[in-house]
């Protein structure tokens, strides 16, 4: 038996044609064709691929066992070579075929999950990649190119060749569960209390930032890289620290979790920026999506860049 030949993209768009539209009549309508062309179009079809698609005894065409098998790969070619022209016809209209992002942890997840729901349906065609780091590495990402936009908070230092736009803030309370020391401590708690306790801290995976330690008081800490491990860790008592005041308020109304009346520093307001290498102008797609989280800006009340002033990232 011949190999199969190589079928072509209009044979296989008219086979799929008659499946949708249930003949060779109405395929032959949809597409504009006479029905004889629609007809030799499948048999030539059938004689490149040596197998029989369609069991023609019947009023209407039915697939056969290996027209079923082959129509998915006719349907994924036909989807792949239509993603290809858009993408091109995209790419040469000045659109962007990535565009990759860095989200600082502590912006809230469920903004997040909008703004990307809401790309992907704008830009079908751009991919987007997405990282989610803490304190100096967002920076450090954009900085390398490594990531085309960032959301990131405040960072000292950080060279011209970044630009920023300050889109909010985020407010960080200290807490503990009511099951440690700190949470069963009556009155204000001072600095020297809360130095002998294990704080539980964001790890900065940064060069930018490395031997710099941001809201660090404990004499003890664990440096975890991840959020959700510094939260479940608190619940159960093993330690304190700073979290985004909108992921705890559930626990703390559940009484999982306990605001500590700490009296130096207390709430911290952590400034929220997105930012970008501005000799690096992101394209259109980089644009629209640093608009979004502009418009949507973090979930406290914005507050004018004269509102605040610099200080330690709180961890």
């Amino acid at each position: 038996m011949r190999d199969p030949g190589l079928p072509s993209l209009e044979q296989l768009r008219v086979f799929i044609a008659v499946i949708d539209h249930g003949g060779f009549a109405h395929a032959a309508r949809a597409l504009h064709r006479t029905q004889s062309v629609i007809s030799y179009t499948i048999a030539n079809l059938e004689e490149q691929l040596n197998v029989v698609l369609l069991d023609r005894s019947k009023r209407k065409p039915v697939l056969t066992e290996a027209g079923k098998a082959l129509l998915a790969d006719a349907r994924a070619v036909s989807l792949k070579v239509d993603s290809m022209r858009s993408r091109a016809k995209a790419l040469s209209s000045g659109l962007e075929a990535e565009v990759s992002l860095a989200v600082e942890v502590v912006f809230p997840t469920c903004t997040l999950v909008r703004i990307l729901h809401a790309f992907q349906r704008e830009f079908p065609t751009v991919a987007l990649r997405l990282r989610m780091e803490a304190l100096g590495a967002i920076a450090e990402l954009v900085l390398n190119g490594e990531c085309h936009v960032g959301i990131s908070g405040w960072m000292p230092n950080l060279p011209d060749s970044i630009e920023r736009q300050h889109l909010g803030h985020m407010t960080m309370v200290p807490v503990a569960s009511p099951l440690h020391p700190l949470g069963q401590f009556k009155g204000k708690i001072a600095s020297a209390e809360l130095r002998e306790h294990t704080q539980l801290v964001i790890t900065d995976r940064s060069q930018l930032t490395k031997g710099q330690d941001f809201g660090v008081m404990a004499l003890r800490d664990w440096r975890l890289g991840d959020l959700g491990a510094k939260h479940a860790l608190l619940r159960s008592g093993i330690g304190w620290g700073n979290m985004p005041e909108h992921m705890i308020q559930d626990d703390i109304a559940a009484g999982h979790l306990v605001r500590l009346d700490v009296a130096e520093g207390g709430a911290q307001q952590f400034p929220l920026f997105v930012i970008h290498r501005g000799d690096r102008e992101p394209g259109p797609a980089g644009k629209w999506l640093m608009q979004q989280f502009l418009a949507a800006q973090a979930p406290d009340e914005p507050i004018a860049d004269s509102e605040w002033r610099p200080g330690p990232a709180p961890t």
